[in-house]
C-alpha cells in the first residue's frame, strides 16, 4: 500500500455482516460521505500489520471499532494511544490474533506510531451473523460522530491556535 499524504486518516474497522462489528465501517462511510478537507478514510478488517502499514504517512490517525469490555452497550471509549496504553482485550472481538491493541503496542516498541493516534471503542451488544446494529449502538452514533469531528477539527487547527473547542472525553 502506498503511503497516504494527507493530514488526517480515519480508519473504520469491522465486518458489516456481523451486526455491531460493522459499526467502524459504517462510521468510516459517514465520515467519507461528509467529504471533509484533508481527511482520508479507510475501511479495514482490523488485521494489525495492515493497520500499521495504513498509518505510515499521516501524522494524525483516528481508529473506530466495536468492542466488548463489559460496559453498557453503546458506551463510547476514547483513548489517546500516545498517552495511555491500550488495554489488552479492549479490541478483542477481532478474529485476528494480531489486531488493534497488538499493532499499537508493536508500533510503540519500534517507534512507528503516528504523531497522533486516537482510538474509539464502542461497546457492542450483538456480534452474530447478520446486518444491522443493535439499538444501543445506533443511539451512540450521533455522539460518536460529534466526538470524531471534534478530534478532526482539533487536529486540523494549527498549533498555537485557539483551543476552545477541545474534544470531549468519554470513558
Amino acid at each position: 500500500m502506498a503511503q497516504i499524504s494527507t493530514q488526517c486518516l480515519v480508519i473504520g474497522i469491522g465486518n458489516e455482516f456481523r451486526n455491531d462489528d460493522g459499526l467502524g465501517i459504517l462510521i468510516a462511510r459517514e465520515i467519507r460521505r461528509r467529504n471533509l478537507e484533508s481527511v482520508f478514510v479507510l475501511e479495514q478488517s482490523g488485521e494489525g500489520t495492515a493497520l500499521m502499514e495504513a498509518w505510515e504517512g499521516p501524522d494524525r490517525v483516528i481508529i473506530v471499532d466495536a468492542i466488548v469490555s463489559g460496559k453498557a452497550p453503546g458506551e463510547i471509549h476514547r483513548l489517546d494511544a500516545l498517552q495511555e496504553e491500550t488495554p489488552r482485550g479492549f479490541f478483542h472481538y477481532s478474529s485476528h490474533s494480531f489486531g488493534v491493541a497488538e499493532a499499537v503496542a508493536m508500533a510503540r516498541q519500534i517507534g512507528k506510531l503516528p504523531e497522533h493516534l486516537i482510538l474509539y471503542g464502542i461497546e457492542g451488544k450483538e456480534f452474530g451473523e447478520g446486518v444491522g446494529l443493535s439499538d444501543p449502538v445506533v443511539r451512540s452514533i450521533p455522539e460518536l460522530i460529534a466526538m470524531i469531528e471534534d478530534d478532526l477539527h482539533a487536529q486540523r487547527t494549527p498549533q498555537g491556535a485557539s483551543q476552545e473547542n477541545q474534544p470531549r472525553q468519554s470513558n
